[in-house]
């Protein structure tokens, strides 16, 4: 009897013993699996293939669906996104055109009065540019001294009366310009019948000119203007062009030889581009400039009218 329950004890103990998860288990010749997990030898063959991916078939008729969602939406959002590409393509060229025109207005503001000239094609436009300017001493002090600016003979030297221009070289003096046709008081014309003399340096209050000049006429509010240089804009070629810092010359340059260029605007409609000056008043003392510019790119077209007044009085 004791040793029954001995041997039984014993199998009991077998019993209890738990094999680890992933070994045979060599009294039920099966494999212990982990808990949570699906047992291979148990999977059924349908099952066995579904793990293995999709059919071509199936990829087919995935890909002809979204296919098919894709052009759909297409045809919803390509009118707002051809109306957002046009409305920038617009608005670019409006930012073009409307940057060339101030740039001109700027420096159609600094021009030297009765310098501006515009060509018979209307294409290009022409003006002395201005960097300063101020007022010549004209009569001695209350203590007799001071230099005056002399119109009775030549005279290289003379005070200026309050603000004092700046030069950096290379400028010239004018007074009293009063444009083409108006011979020696033209700073176009060339010397010395003209009204321009090249400045040597200023010092203090005191002008210092390149060389002994008699001016032609004395400017009524005893005004100079200081002129950098010629500067031309000019419409050719379907572009936009800025010149400058050229020789100056009796007869407009069209374009102007020498000097700087640059390029201020492209895709320009040479057809429509014009520009036009007219004066008004007693002597041609006001002026008005008339700047025309249309700009083109893929069938968008932006055209710009800008009329800009400027001051003749000398």
């Amino acid at each position: 009897m004791f040793k029954v329950q001995s041997s039984t004890f014993k199998v009991q103990g077998s019993r209890l013993k738990h094999p680890e998860p992933g070994t045979r288990n060599p009294e039920l010749g099966t494999r212990n699996i982990e808990p949570g997990t699906r047992n291979p030898e148990r999977v059924t063959p349908g099952a066995r293939r579904l793990a293995l991916g999709v059919t071509l078939v199936e990829m087919i008729v995935v890909i002809a669906i979204t296919g098919i969602v894709a052009a759909g939406v297409a045809i919803f959002i390509r009118r707002p996104v051809e109306g957002y590409v046009d409305a920038a393509r617009r608005a670019e060229l409006s930012d073009i055109a409307d940057t060339a025109l101030r740039r001109i207005t700027r420096d159609l503001r600094a021009a030297l009065p009765n310098s501006i000239r515009v060509d018979a094609s209307g294409k290009y436009i022409e003006f002395l540019q201005t960097s300063g300017g101020g007022r010549y001493r004209a009569e001695l002090d209350s203590g007799g001294g001071g230099d005056v600016l002399d119109f009775t003979g030549a005279d290289s030297v003379f005070d200026v009366i309050g603000p004092v221009p700046t030069v950096s070289g290379g400028e010239f003096l004018v007074v009293y310009n009063l444009g083409a046709g108006s011979d020696p008081a033209n700073a176009y014309a060339s010397p010395p019948n003209n009204n321009r003399q090249a400045i040597a340096g200023i010092a203090g209050s005191t002008v210092t000119l390149s060389a002994a000049k008699l001016f032609p006429f004395a400017s009524p509010g005893r005004r100079f203007q200081v002129v950098q240089y010629p500067v031309t804009y000019a419409c050719e070629g379907g572009v936009l062009r800025r010149y400058w810092a050229y020789p100056v010359s009796p007869a407009q340059p069209v374009p102007p030889a020498g000097g700087n260029s640059a390029l201020l605007a492209t895709n320009v409609n040479n057809a429509t581009c014009n520009f036009s000056y007219a004066t008004a008043g007693a002597g041609g003392r006001t002026g008005v400039v008339a700047l025309t510019l249309e700009v083109s790119q893929s069938n968008e077209t932006v055209r710009l009218f800008q009329q800009v007044h400027v001051s003749n009085v000398p």
